[in-house]
């Protein structure tokens, strides 16, 4: 029997060449999404390389508006919006300074987790992927020198961030990759050759980042108003102005730092700081660390399962250490506790790199990865009903481009589009089991001093890609808005300043879905359930959560 023909044949021919011409220009996120057929590449930005993505892009861009009418599913529809929003937002990349042209972090990114993508977990037999590997590494040295060629100035703070990233690499293609000999037991010629030439490529990308880009500073680190605008629009689809995302933010931040002002004496503090500090003396010993995290797991899906949250799916997750060959690296690099599992070729248990405990002081590590953090974290947020639940649907969903959007690739996610349903979820998830009682009073109250970072989050995103705040007035504002540390609050700034509009979809992402359940509520009344509300919500997969408000809004009134 012939294989079903598509009802709209152009739309899906189209949608094959978009993504045939993504994964083909970005090979390392193919790899992330578990497409790979590209694991051997790496990113191409020589003039060549680069003019020839954007051209593609500009054909695509083209061709999708002379398309013929055809009858499209709802899924259909949204991929052709965010397919557009998503061409668009590229093109401007591609000419700007924000990426290959003008931060060095785009090429240490690319470069280090080109090979560490192919080992985080076994999506194939070890010999193949250790083959790509070894071309990728030989491809190092080239990716690096196009970065030489291309970004000859840059803002210092990206350079910095560049310089670490050598550094982690560095860790990774030395003492790492022996691990990662020993521990597979590979035996592939030229494989530890292959990274001792890329650490080489590292070694002298670090040198022209320090003696000589380092120098040569770009100033300022907006992206613009226009920009700004159009990735509101054409990336998280909100029709709203800057001004009123700024007047929104600065308005959840006073109602929240009020709460928490006024709720510190309920924990016998003078200050929130000292009510939030208590959370660090509740951790477990040392035995029961790693136990911990799965204790809490179980303890989660129970709750949400007996209080009909929403349908559990069957995607166990595993906490382990995070391997001793990334150890070392890890910390100067984007590497994540969780990392969003392949939109394809998922494993059948996910693996949740936990921070292993030290040789040496274990009492402050424990501090620092205490109940509160090991619960609302690495649990809630991200590893259960959070970003894990969330993914499950992703990959079922109908939309193309909602399966794959949100998984995290070198230094962000796969596609801008999929961000305030990435991480409005995880943090709505997070509200949602405080609601059934799952946290205690003061991880329920630590719970708004997460708003008030996340609303101020809005606030720095907006003004600092607007020219209204300097990087160092940015982190100023963390420090004395929110409470954050000056490393940290820096941290925060510069990342923000590397990806504008990406930090305020943790705010709006969250409160558009508040605002979607409450008008279900209303207008389905004694019909309303919340479990099928949530259910349908996470069907949509990884798409502004904007579009799939109205179109579940749409469905209810055309049902009336």
């Amino acid at each position: 029997m012939a294989p079903h023909a598509p009802a709209a044949p152009a739309f899906t021919a189209w949608l094959d060449d978009f993504f045939a011409s993504y994964y083909r220009h970005r090979p390392v996120n193919a790899t992330f999404v578990g497409v790979h057929q590209h694991d051997h590449r790496l990113p191409d930005f020589s003039e060549s390389g680069a003019g020839a993505a954007l051209a593609e892009m500009q054909t695509l861009l083209s061709r999708l508006q002379d398309l013929p009418p055809e009858r499209l599913s709802v899924a259909e529809a949204i991929d052709r919006s965010l397919a557009g929003g998503f061409l668009r937002i590229q093109a401007w990349e591609y000419q700007s300074s924000h990426f290959h042209r003008g931060n060095p972090a785009t090429y240490t990114g690319e470069a280090v987790f080109g090979v560490m993508s192919l080992f985080l977990n076994d999506f194939a037999p070890l010999a193949p992927r250790v083959e790509a590997a070894v071309e990728r590494l030989h491809a190092i040295p080239g990716l690096l020198a196009q970065g030489q060629a291309n970004v000859r100035q840059a803002p210092l703070a990206w350079t910095k961030r560049a310089i670490r990233e050598c550094q982690g690499a560095l860790a990774f293609l030395g003492p790492g990759v022996d691990h990662l000999i020993r521990d597979q037991g590979i035996t592939t010629p030229g494989f530890r050759k292959a990274a001792s030439r890329a650490a080489e490529g590292f070694a002298a990308f670090q040198s022209y980042l320090e003696r000589e880009l380092s120098q040569h500073q770009a100033a300022g680190y907006s992206c613009g108003a226009e920009v700004f605008d159009l990735l509101l629009r054409q990336g998280h689809f909100l029709d709203m102005e800057i001004a009123e995302v700024v007047e929104y933010g600065e308005a959840q931040m006073a109602a929240e730092a009020a709460y928490l002002d006024d709720r510190a004496a309920d924990f016998n503090a003078a200050t929130r700081a000292d009510a939030l500090a208590q959370l660090a003396g509740l951790h477990p010993t040392a035995d029961a660390y790693y136990a911990r995290f799965g204790e809490v797991w179980q303890a989660c899906r129970e709750t949400a399962v007996a209080n009909r949250l929403l349908t559990w799916p069957d995607f166990p997750i595993e906490y382990v250490p995070r391997p001793a060959w990334a150890r070392e690296a890890a910390p100067y690099l984007y590497f994540l506790f969780y990392r969003a599992p392949a939109a394809f070729q998922r494993p059948p248990v996910h693996q949740y790199l936990v921070a292993p405990l030290p040789d040496g002081d274990r009492e402050q590590f424990l501090r620092a990865n205490n109940d509160s953090v090991i619960k609302l974290n690495h649990v809630v947020h991200h590893g259960s009903i959070g970003h894990h639940v969330q993914n499950w649907h992703a990959c079922q969903a109908p939309s193309r481009i909602g399966q794959v959007a949100a998984v995290d690739c070198a230094s962000r996610i796969a596609m801008f589009c999929g961000g305030t349903m990435a991480e409005g979820w995880a943090c709505y998830a997070t509200d949602l089991m405080d609601e059934v009682g799952f946290l205690t009073p003061l991880e329920s109250y630590a719970e708004h001093q997460s708003r008030l970072r996340m609303a101020a989050r809005a606030v720095v995103d907006c003004q600092l890609h607007t020219g209204q705040l300097s990087l160092e007035e940015a982190a100023d504002f963390y420090v004395t808005r929110v409470g954050m540390g000056p490393e940290a609050a820096r941290g925060e700034a510069v990342k923000n300043s590397m990806f504008p509009g990406a930090a305020m979809m943790y705010l709006f992402g969250t409160d558009l879905i508040h605002n979607l359940r409450r008008e279900m509520a209303g207008s389905q009344g004694d019909a309303f359930d919340l479990a099928q509300f949530h259910d349908r919500f996470l069907s949509y997969g990884s798409i502004p959560v904007a579009l799939i408000a109205a179109d579940m809004k749409r469905q209810v009134l055309d049902a009336q």
